[in-house]
């Protein structure tokens, strides 16, 4: 196999493997085992979480990270398992490590299975969060569960602009391949020895 048939096959395996949807999900990886965005409430029974501040960012999804601190975010939480749709849930938002609350709302029933929570100025400050779920089971017993976020980390760049300027990046190198004798000449020679190896 010639030298550029080595790089262009590399090239369109690379932008393959670049537009495999499994490379995205949950943050590269399938399944509930992997997601980072989720409470776990009893072994194997979770809720799904995601943050949104739509009017700053409209489209995108948060999870440990939200971008501005005070802005209108809204909390959605997807129970991942029928049962626990006939409990009262509560919650709360507190800033660490002091405690303090600043969002809380009484137990109620969600039948659903998913609950909204708008924090219309989203949370006073920069800094770290807690969400506390409490679900009410009917004998009295109490489920928590915890999960922390950063608020004000600053404006997100998508993996999917990464993916572009990478791309854009290695096609301006191989264009530049391809139209320089001197660079194709060193590639070939690099390539040549790589595969005496």
């Amino acid at each position: 196999m010639n030298t550029k048939k080595i790089v262009r096959s590399s090239f369109l395996s690379l932008i393959a493997l670049l537009f495999s949807s499994t490379l995205f999900a949950h943050g590269g990886a399938a399944g509930t085992d992997t997601d980072q965005c989720k409470f776990e409430l009893e072994p194997d029974h979770w809720i799904h979480y995601t943050a949104y501040q739509s009017k700053q960012y409209p489209g995108d999804e948060f999870c440990g990270s939200l971008p501005e601190s005070a802005a209108h975010t809204q909390l959605v939480f997807d129970y991942q398992d029928i049962r626990y749709r006939n409990m009262a849930v509560e919650f709360e938002v507190t800033k660490e490590p002091e405690g303090t609350r600043v969002f809380f709302q009484d137990a109620k029933k969600h039948k659903s299975g998913t609950v909204i929570l708008t924090l219309p100025n989203g949370v006073p400050e920069s800094g770290k969060y807690l969400i506390h779920i409490t679900l009410h089971k009917d004998n009295g017993e109490r489920l928590d569960a915890h999960m922390s976020f950063k608020s004000g980390t600053g404006a997100p760049t998508s993996s999917m602009d990464l993916i572009i300027y990478l791309l854009a990046g290695l096609a301006g190198l191989y264009v530049f391949y391809l139209s320089n004798e001197g660079f194709k000449k060193k590639v070939d020679s690099m390539v040549g020895d790589a595969t005496k190896l």
